[in-house]
């Protein structure tokens, strides 16, 4: 008990909108049917977990976890509550719970996991909590992402050494396995579970996140029981691989459908899972996607602190065309600000990175869909983007788009959608309707076969430089499909308790 309030617990609680009494029946109901029928909570406990930051015994914060998550419509886990793992706290952890202790990674991505497929099932839309800030995360993941990785933890445990399991060098810990029915795998199922990534990857590329999302989370969920077991360490290695890769796949697709808190959590999950498996150039790219979120939603300044990080925290390792990718994003947030002179040294720093790459080093495959083709596409955004500060940058968007189009590979429909996109916009802002127009009935040709809210929003963003064409019958009548394609904003639901919405594109 630290006799202080609980002011995460209490901020929940607020939107919630419960009472004490309330709270209490309910967790007492809720645990009967997790099997804890002998469970009982007064008002008087409520109030001493609230008011004076009193810690539940399990299964307390799951019951909790499990009721805030239904009620607020978005995942909200033990962490989220106040309540943190007894003995587990960390050296050097922020207030946050940032960064995790080694062995509590499993069980976040477990938990994590678990609450978002309990919204999948439940049909409840994610009501967001607000995004955690650039400069939060980078303060409070810097020195850790900087030091060695390991893969054991450095908290005392008790083992049992009468355990079969460890004799045989492998350990389930308890954390997990109340989540999940957790066995061991050997390398054929860890060749299988990489390959799935593959097929969720092209499938990311080719139709937008909103059609696999469920199905990388549970795949995320079973990798996750499968790490509350200790492998050996190449196998171990290899594990925490497939669980970086799923987690950055489940956060951009998460962002690719509006679902923002949840993809952050999952690039954080995905930045601790690639360090625990010693690869901290694929902790970077976890984190420079968060950065790519924060400039889509419209806070380069937060896009440019997780880059610095990203940047530094890839380590020495890092092949040429990862840095060159690092680089791309970090112009794209220099273009939001209007920095042209930053954001075009930036470029020319990608460039020579990327010609410099040798490829006599064969790159993850996390990296192997960043080809020529995309460091184009990315320059034409982010000439694109410095064309609302200087209209002079379309001409070159207008470039960097058409060398990115005619290089697309099949499969990358999204991306092809992006250039359509980028290419007309440029094109409005350079005056030239006609040709804009063009380009923008490709997009909506396309745009019906993916289920990606980020080239809706895209589109959008457009359809608002249309306007002062709008008296051209031709360009009217594309506003008029533009709207037509565009899905209809849902009526505003009255939440239970109210809820608060992080910044971000309307759906």
């Amino acid at each position: 008990m630290t006799r202080e309030p609980n002011t995460r617990l209490a901020d929940l609680f607020g939107l919630a909108g419960w009472s004490k009494g309330e709270l209490a029946r309910l967790v007492n109901r809720q645990a009967a049917v997790m099997g804890h029928p002998q469970l009982a909570t007064d008002t008087s406990r409520v109030r001493r977990w609230i008011d004076m930051g009193e810690s539940p015994r399990d299964p307390v914060p799951k019951v909790l976890a499990a009721l805030f998550t239904e009620r607020l419509g978005r995942v909200v886990t033990i962490e989220d509550l106040g309540f943190g793992r007894r003995g587990r706290a960390g050296r050097g952890q922020s207030a946050d719970g940032l960064p995790w202790p080694p062995e509590r990674t499993a069980a976040v991505l477990t938990e994590f996991t678990g609450m978002d497929l309990m919204l999948n099932r439940r049909g409840l839309v994610g009501a967001g909590a607000a995004l955690a800030a650039g400069s939060a995360l980078s303060s409070a993941m810097h020195d850790w992402l900087h030091s060695d990785p390991v893969l054991a933890a450095d908290s005392p445990r008790s083992p049992r050494f009468d355990d079969p399991l460890r004799r045989d060098g492998l350990h389930a810990e308890t954390a997990g396995l109340d989540r999940y029915e957790a066995a061991p795998v050997g390398s054929t199922e860890i060749d299988a579970l990489e390959r799935s990534v593959e097929v969720f990857r092209a499938w990311d590329a080719a139709r937008g996140g909103g059609l696999q999302r469920k199905a990388v989370v549970g795949q995320l969920n079973e990798v996750g029981g499968m790490l509350s077991y200790h492998h050996p360490e190449h196998l171990q290695r290899r594990l925490w691989g497939v669980a970086a890769n799923l987690a950055v796949l489940a956060g951009w697709m998460s962002h690719d459908v509006g679902l923002e808190p949840t993809a952050q959590k999952y690039f954080v999950i995905a930045a601790h899972a690639a360090r625990e498996g010693g690869d901290r150039p694929r902790a970077g790219e976890a984190l420079s996607r968060a950065a790519r979120q924060m400039v889509h939603l419209g806070r380069p300044d937060d896009a440019l602190d997780l880059m610095t990080l990203a940047k530094s925290g890839s380590g020495g390792e890092t092949l040429p065309r990862t840095r060159a990718m690092l680089y791309t994003i970090e112009a794209w947030a220099q273009a939001s600000m209007g920095r042209g002179q930053a954001m075009r040294r930036t470029l020319g720093e990608a460039e020579e990175l990327f010609v410099s790459d040798k490829r006599d080093v064969p790159p993850p495959s996390w990296m192997q869909h960043f080809d020529e083709a995309d460091l184009h596409g990315m320059q034409a955004l982010a000439y694109r983007t410095l064309a609302e500060h200087d209209p002079a940058a379309a001409a070159i968007a207008q470039q960097h788009a058409r060398e990115a189009l005619a290089l697309r590979k099949s499969g990358h429909q999204r991306s092809m959608i992006f250039d359509y996109i980028s290419m007309a916009s440029a094109c409005f802002i350079s005056n030239d309707p006609e040709q804009a127009d063009t380009y923008a009935r490709l997009a909506l040709v396309s745009i019906g076969e993916t289920s990606s809210h980020r080239t809706w929003d895209r589109l959008r963003e457009m359809y608002r430089l249309t306007g002062k064409y709008a008296g051209y019958a031709r360009i009217e009548d594309l506003r008029q499909e533009i709207k037509r394609a565009l899905p209809k904003a849902p009526k505003a639901q009255p939440k239970k308790g109210g809820g608060s919405g992080g910044k971000g594109m309307a759906v």
